[in-house]
Order: C-alpha cells, then structure tokens, then sequence
C-alpha cells in the first residue's frame, strides 16, 4: 500500500501548501495549474520507485509494459490539462469560479481539497498499475530463482490502450479546435468545427472516456499480472489476498467520479455548460432556431448515429439528455 498511501500524503500535502500561499496573497491563478503539477508528480512518484523492479536481472516485473504505456497516455493527458488550464488562466485574467471563496479561508480550503480529492481519485488506474508492479517486483525479488516476464500486452489491453488513447485524442483535438473557434470570432455563434459536429461536449466526452479505459487497464492489467505470475507463490499471495480481489476494482472510483464532476455538478462541467447558460442561444434570433436544431440532433456527450431519430424518453434514459441541461426561461 505504499504507492497509494504515498500519492495521497503528496496529493494534499502539495495542494495543503498550494491554498497557503493563495490564502496570503488571495489568488486563484495557479489553482489549476497546481492540479497539474500534482498528475505529473504522481506519474513520477510511482515509475521511479525503486520496488518496481527486482535488482536480480533475471527478474522483471509481469506488466512493466502495460506500466509504460499507460503512464505515457496519462502524461500526455494531464500534460495537456495542465498547458491548456494554464493558458486559459492566463487569457481570462482570472477565474470567477473564486471571486466570492478566494478572501474567505475556510471556503477557500475547500475548494483546494476537492482538488486534492479529484487529482487522487482519477489518478487512482495508473496507481494500482503502480501497485501491482511493484508488489510483483517485489515477490519476484523473494524468490530469486524465479524469473517473473510478460513482454507483451494482450488483446483485451491492446484494445483498451487503443480506447484511452482515442479518448485523450478526443479531448485535446476538442479543446483545440473550440479554442480556434473563439479566435476566429465565434462564426456562426456556436462551435460546430470537428468532434463539436458530432457532440456538444466533446471535450467532456474524451475526459470521461479515457479514465473507463484506464479503469478497465487496471482491472485487466491485474489478472494478467497475476495469471502470469503463478510461478511465484508470494506474488499469488499478493494477488489473491482480500485487498488483492478488491483493489483492482478501486480503480472504477475514477471514472464514476469523473462522471459526477462532470454530469452533476452545477458549477462545472456539462450542467454549467448548458441550462440557464444557454440564454446565449435561445434568445438570440440570428442563432436560436439553428441552435434547437443542433441541438436535437447532436448528443451531449459520445456521438450517436442518426440522434435525432431516437425518442426523447430513449434520450434521457441512455444518452444523458437529461432535463437539468436544458433551458428554462426565467
């Protein structure tokens, strides 16, 4: 459990000091990308560990490869979150989410540990990989005539790493091409360039998307991890204790989590996206009556064919159209 106790005393340790020094000067500039800094400090914290790979060279560990890669795509993911919530920083001069917490401490606090709380949870896939790698290392390390290899991935994680790549594609081209749209003017009054043609959030669909695949990595990293190691009888052990049977499954708090900051919570995300902001749309006349249109042939979330055929009671169960998102005149 070191690896995990480990990300969590950095997590609010980092984010504990980060709400200190913008206590005192009142600031919220660098909130976001603080959370950055805290992805990559965990990536790193947990591949450079010295446990994960045994000190005989006749040992490695089952799924250092897995390992790799995964932790590749996940720097790549909260590399770009971190460059882009940067940049917008910067550009907006601010972030009026604080303006009435950032001179109020205890408010202002919180607002620091629900970042420490999200940073830990949606990093929780690559953690247990770390886990597993390392508890691995280690029972390989024990039993030095043993010699612990997988140098492949198999089909289920090939396709998986395909999915989480995909996803994270989705989410940095979607930012991109949203952020060209508003420099070029805003034409045509809302975004309907690239993945915006096919979802209304395709930013927010990449994000949840990315974190099932490495949920699932975590899942099916871990029986293979343990299939191929039953050789070893104290890697077995690790596998098939009672933390062992449940810790993979840990890993789906990052998705879920993800979907509840996302789905429904007012202030961020797809709600505070839509609903009242929508009097942007629904009561403008140049953009109104395209806009309904757009709208009810486009998905919130992950693009489905021919959206506008499917019954709105079909919407609301399977498709997250949900009636919080929409617009009600006050």
């Amino acid at each position: 459990m070191g690896i995990l106790i480990n990300a969590a005393v950095v997590t609010f340790a980092l984010q504990f000091s980060g709400f200190v020094v913008a206590a005192i000067l009142q600031t919220e500039v660098f909130y976001d990308i603080l959370g950055g800094i805290n992805f990559l400090s965990l990536a790193y914290l947990g591949y450079n560990d010295d446990n994960y790979y045994s000190k005989d060279d006749n040992t490695t560990t089952t799924n250092g490869l897995l390992l790799h890669v995964t932790t590749i795509l996940f720097v790549v993911s909260r590399g770009w979150l971190l460059v882009f919530l940067a940049w917008r920083a910067h550009s907006r001069k601010g972030d009026s989410r604080f303006d009435n917490v950032k001179n109020n401490p205890p408010m202002f606090l919180i607002f620091w540990m629900v970042q420490a709380c999200w940073v830990f949870l949606i990093s929780m896939p690559l953690l247990v990989i770390q886990y597993d790698n390392a508890a691995t290392a280690a029972a390989a390390a024990s039993a030095a005539s043993t010699t612990v290899t997988r140098s492949s991935l198999t089909v289920v994680e090939l396709v998986l790493l395909a999915g989480f790549g995909f996803a994270v594609f989705m989410e940095i081209i979607s930012d991109i091409q949203k952020t060209l749209w508003i420099q070029r003017g805003r034409p045509g009054g809302f975004c309907t360039d690239g993945f915006w043609n096919v979802s209304r959030h395709p930013n927010y669909a990449g994000e949840i998307l990315q974190w099932w695949f490495a949920a699932g990595l975590a899942i099916v990293g871990w029986s293979s991890s343990s299939s191929s190691s039953s050789s070893s009888s104290s890697s077995m052990e690790t596998s098939t204790s009672p933390l062992g049977m449940i810790l993979p499954w840990i890993s789906l708090v990052s998705p879920l989590f993800t979907m509840q900051i996302l789905l429904t919570m007012s202030a961020t995300g797809v709600w505070n996206a839509e609903g009242n902001n929508l009097k942007r749309y629904y009561e403008n006349d140049k953009v109104r009556e395209r806009y309904i249109e757009y709208r009810s042939k486009t998905p919130p979330l992950f693009p489905i064919p021919f959206y506008g055929s499917i019954p709105l009671s079909v919407k609301r169960l399977l498709c997250f159209e949900w009636e919080r998102y929409e617009y009600k005149k006050q």
